[in-house]
């Protein structure tokens, strides 16, 4: 981590708690990123200039930090601070155009070793994990100078995307997937097994699933079936082939003998061919 050694040795004579030490390596972050400090406090003044150092008031309150950045290469200027809470520091970084406001809470303990405070070999416990802290939630990428947004992709993960999007694109009758999450698919009962059976009637109406439907057909639905064949005929009553194989047919009357006793229908009625009636 080139360049904090020496940020922290040139203020280590002011560096009196823990807290000191966490905004010191801030500070070397936002500097690394592509900012330049200009002073201290809320508000501009006359004795701002863009600086790698820390202003010689940053740390005058141990509760309440405030520094004012600009990037390197436009006038944005980011308003940094960090609020002491109990053994955590709470970070607030506001862009002052976009009024956009990231925040990350740093707990002290974790990263500074107050024993060692003079000691810049010893002070800093895990500089990775705090430096990657400040970098993805105290500085997104959106907020960063440009040519200052991080790490690129390596070339075989580029090469390996541009690969799949070729592979998708030349497919003319690929369909989006339904399933974006890869790997095994939970297991759904089907419609008709409990607690899902509800209303198993009315989608399934004949039974043919197992189970009750909701049209009573004394052909098919728990009767004795007399191997009657509808597709056959009924002699007097239906000829041969007038109900199609496999159809659903309801008889209207005695399967397989014509009615006894007379028709009532074998006269016609009085006035039949009366056109007015």
């Amino acid at each position: 981590m080139a360049g904090l050694e020496v940020l922290y040795t040139c203020v280590a004579g002011s560096i009196s708690c823990p807290q000191d030490a966490v905004v010191c390596f801030v500070h070397w972050e936002m500097i690394k990123s592509g900012y330049r400090c200009i002073g201290s406090g809320d508000e501009p003044r006359s004795s701002d200039k863009k600086s790698e150092l820390l202003p010689a008031d940053w740390n005058s309150s141990k509760e309440l930090y405030s520094l004012r950045y600009k990037a390197g290469d436009s006038e944005t200027q980011m308003l940094l601070k960090a609020i002491a809470v109990d053994s955590t520091l709470i970070f607030n970084l506001m862009n002052s155009s976009t009024q956009q406001v990231t925040d990350l809470t740093v707990n002290i303990s974790d990263h500074v070793d107050a024993d060692q405070l003079n000691t810049f070999d010893s002070v800093f416990k895990d500089k990775d994990s705090l430096s990657e802290k400040v970098r993805t939630q105290l500085l997104p990428s959106q907020d960063r100078p440009t040519g200052q947004r991080g790490e690129r992709k390596s070339r075989r993960e580029e090469e390996e995307e541009e690969q799949r999007r070729r592979g998708e694109d030349s497919d003319p009758l690929r369909m989006p997937s339904r399933h974006p999450h890869h790997g095994t698919q939970p297991h759904w009962p089907g419609p008709m097994v409990p607690p899902f059976a509800a209303g198993g009637a009315d989608l399934d109406p004949f039974g043919t699933r197992g189970g009750g439907g909701m049209i009573v057909d004394p052909l098919r639905q728990g009767y004795p079936r007399s191997g009657f064949d509808p597709s056959s005929g009924i002699p007097d009553i239906l000829p041969p082939g007038a109900v199609p194989p496999g159809a659903r047919f309801d008889p209207f009357g005695p399967v397989g003998r014509h009615r006894p006793g007379p028709d009532p229908d074998h006269m016609p009625p009085p006035g039949y061919d009366d056109m007015f009636m």
